[in-house]
């Protein structure tokens, strides 16, 4: 009788590579690929599972729309929009479906859009409540529309699983089950040049370069350097965000992407999602937590809030018949992203849940910095930053 083989552990990281990425999520996917494509040696470790759903790019959908009301953000859709037709062409898969987005409720927010979309070069139309509600039956309307045809509904698990197919295909390598527990700066000497180390469960790895791209743990693992070096991040407000998916008997034809901008203030999102419903949620969250300590059930509050919200403008769903799920806002206090560079390690967080529509962007953006660029002006730490 042969020796029974030994049992083998987990395969050992590498000592040392050119880059680490941090995160499989949404934009650490996207840069690794970029970054993989640029010829750069690329590792992605990520905590969990390949295609989990603890963080915040989960899930079947989400809403690609150009409807911003400052240039920079409207300049950078177009690029994601052809970024993702690229991202459709190698990697064969169907990834944006152009629905429409609609924009409709207070009308200072729509005349912010619809300026920015013009210069922008992005064609829209208004409607009144009358010719929307006959052109959209599952929504009701009380103000004026503002239409885009590029918009719609990205598939963003088939979007991810996209970004990290043509990672490899460049040559990266993916490791999933590898947590990170710390990541430290090497400072520069006369024989080698900085760089960082990232501490996991499996040791030690030394990078030339480090991207953070862990969502909702990004400022637990750089939060303390960051201040410690005099660029800290924004306060990061961690939300667990309870949308749901609500029965409907209308054709998927009759349903836009939308953003509606009630009187209170709030503003509230909703798509549809082949085979399971309309998603509806109401931005931002209200249930501060953290992402090693939430438990993913919907909290009746914020449940009551959403379905009175449903039965009253959203008529083409049964709003009694809620299926919830849950993700993670990493909310900055402009609800802009910070994607920088502190020495050798790049931060990305505060993507306050309208980040995944620019993930070709996000990927490119990072790979920028990796290579010496500048950041983006309204992404920076600097741009963060209250004045004195």
């Amino acid at each position: 009788m042969s020796d029974p083989s030994p049992t083998s552990g987990p395969t050992p990281l590498p000592e040392r590579v050119e880059v680490v990425v941090i995160g499989a999520g949404v934009v650490g996917a996207a840069a690794a690929r970029a970054l993989a494509e640029r010829g750069r040696e690329v590792l992605l470790v990520e905590r969990f599972e390949r295609g989990h759903e603890r963080g915040s790019s989960h899930g079947a959908t989400r809403i690609f729309r150009q409807g911003y009301d400052v240039d920079d953000y409207v300049a950078l859709t177009s690029e994601a929009l052809a970024g993702w037709r690229e991202l459709e062409e190698r990697s064969g898969r169907t990834l944006l479906e152009l629905t429409g987005a609609l924009d409709h409720g207070r009308p200072e927010m729509l005349r912010g859009i619809e300026a920015a979309m013009t210069r922008g070069g992005i064609a829209s139309e208004r409607l009144s409540p009358e010719q929307a509600a006959e052109r959209w039956p599952g929504l009701r309307f009380e103000q004026d529309v503002l239409h885009h045809a590029t918009g719609g509904r990205l598939s963003s698990a088939e979007a991810i699983e996209a970004f990290l197919d043509l990672a490899v295909v460049a040559g990266a390598t993916l490791r999933f089950g590898v947590r990170v527990t710390g990541v430290e700066p090497i400072p520069a000497t006369g024989t080698t040049g900085a760089g960082a180390v990232i501490r996991t469960e499996l040791g030690d790895v030394t990078a030339d370069h480090v991207v953070v791209a862990a969502g909702s743990w990004t400022p637990d693992l750089v939060g303390a350097l960051a201040a410690s070096v005099g660029r800290p991040l924004p306060e990061i407000v961690v939300t667990q965000v309870q949308p749901a998916h609500f029965p409907t008997a209308l054709a998927a034809e009759a349903w836009p992407s939308f953003v509606h901008y009630p009187d209170d203030g709030s503003s509230v999102y909703g798509l549809l999602t082949p085979g399971e419903g309309v998603k509806v949620g109401l931005h931002g969250g209200a249930v501060h937590v953290h992402p090693d300590a939430r438990d993913g059930l919907a909290e009746p509050e914020e449940l009551a809030r959403l379905t009175a919200y449903v039965a009253e403008w959203v008529p083409g769903v049964d709003a009694s018949a809620p299926h919830t799920i849950s993700c993670l806002y990493d909310l900055s206090p402009s609800e802009d992203f910070v994607i920088d560079r502190i020495g050798r390690i790049i931060v990305t967080t505060g993507f306050s849940g309208h980040g995944f529509k620019f993930g070709p962007v996000l990927g490119r953006l990072v790979t920028d910095l990796v290579d010496g660029d500048a950041p983006h002006p309204r992404f920076a730490l600097a741009a963060h930053t209250p004045p004195a």
